[in-house]
Parts: C-alpha cells; structure tokens; sequence
C-alpha cells in the first residue's frame, strides 16, 4: 500500500530550526507520520559555533538518538548590498548555512550507512535561481548547499541515502511577514509569482515528507522548487 511507504515510524528525523515557520511545519508532519522528531533552535545548538555542533552530536550519540533523517532547515540572512557586506557577517552565513549542512552530514552519515537507510534534506531558497539584489551572499551559500547535495548524493545512493534540496519561493514566515504586509512591496512581490500568491509553512510539508520517507526512495540529488513558478525562466 502506497500510504505505508510514508509511514515513519521508529525513525528519528532531526528538523534543524524547527520551533517556527517552515522548518515547524516540516518537523509537525514528519511527527504526524510517526517519525521521533527533535526540535531544534539556537537555544539548542548555535549552528554558528563549530564546538556547540559537536557537543550537540555527541550528546544525541550518546542517548542513541542520532537521526535517521536530517532536515536542515536553520539558516541566517541580513539583506545588505554586497559591496557593503561586513566579512563577519559574511562568514557566520557560510557557516550557518554551508558548513553546518557538511559537518552535520559527517556526523549522521556512519549510521546512516550502517543501517542502509537514510535521509538529507537541505532546505534551500529560490534565491539560488534568483538571488535578490541584496542577499548575494544569502544566494551564494545556497547555491553552494545545492551543489554539495549533488555531490554527496552521487556517492551515498547506494548505501541506501538519498540527499536532495527542498527549495521554497516566498512563504509566509516570520522572516518575511512584514515585508508581505507592505501594501506597496506585498503586491509587487505576488505580482512576480506565476500564481500570484505566497506560500503558507504547510506548503512544504509534503514534499518533505515525501523525500524523508520510502515513498521518496528514487529521488535523489534533486531540487525540488515548491515556489509557485516563480523560478521559471520568462
């Protein structure tokens, strides 16, 4: 039956920035199908900082909780024009958002391959496709997240992980509320989107529990957009 391959029971799924938005939305479905969900923030693991990764792992090795399926969802973005763009700022993005995807991946991945099953899902942004004007940086570290999961995933299909990245258009978060509530810029942006509309958190969720579960067995190396058209060339 189609409805048992999305069954994740007895799995573990660690859904990185997790208490809000979309990363909530993804770690409440995965939780509805039966996966143990660990819900993740910065109060949690400050994926900015290399030792509190390891510390966080360590401690998730040690309870026998290292996740069957990674969701790595947490990431930063300040909107400032790239020949303003402070190196620090710079570096705490490809961390958080780069590096912090690669090193996690290291730590899951010898139970992953032990076990021959398990799951990677970065999520990424339709700013790899179309990069707003002032988060270069934002888009560069996305980019560079897509081009590992191909890398990776070519390497790992056949230990039984498929690795691919889920890619969300403008969504409604708390990230963007503001922006989207403007009666001037809101109109200007779902303007631009095919179905003149934003995208609710829950509009994520299925596409990710398709790619974390055994109905999503074939699919790997892949970016999945789930952004209303807005990254088709025209």
């Amino acid at each position: 039956m189609l409805k048992e391959k999305f069954d994740l029971t007895g799995k573990i799924a660690l859904v990185t920035g997790s208490t809000r938005g979309i990363g909530k939305a993804i770690g409440d479905a995965l939780e509805e199908y039966g996966a143990k969900v660990i819900r993740h923030n910065t109060k949690v693991c400050d994926l900015s900082d290399p030792a509190a990764i390891e510390a966080f792992f360590a401690k998730l090795e040690a309870e026998g909780s290292l996740p069957d399926i990674l969701v790595a969802n947490a990431s930063v973005q300040e909107k400032i024009p790239w020949t303003e763009f402070p190196m620090d700022e710079a570096r705490r993005e490809v961390q958080v958002n780069f590096l912090a995807t690669l090193r996690m991946f290291q730590l899951c991945h010898p139970k992953m391959k032990a076990q021959k099953w398990g799951r990677l899902i970065v999520v990424g942004s339709v700013n790899e496709r179309r990069p707003h004007p002032d988060m270069c940086v934002y888009a560069a570290t996305k980019s560079a997240q897509e081009n590992l999961v191909r890398g990776i995933a070519r390497q790992v299909a056949a230990e039984g992980i498929t690795v691919n990245n889920l890619c969300p258009g403008v969504f409604y978060t708390d990230r963007n509320k503001d922006c989207l509530a403007d009666p001037v810029y809101g109109p200007k942006v779902t303007a631009a989107i095919p179905m003149h509309d934003y995208a609710m958190p829950e509009d994520a969720a299925g596409t990710a529990l398709l790619l974390a579960s055994d109905a999503g067995r074939y699919i790997t190396g892949a970016t999945i957009m789930i952004d209303g058209g807005l990254s088709i060339p025209g």
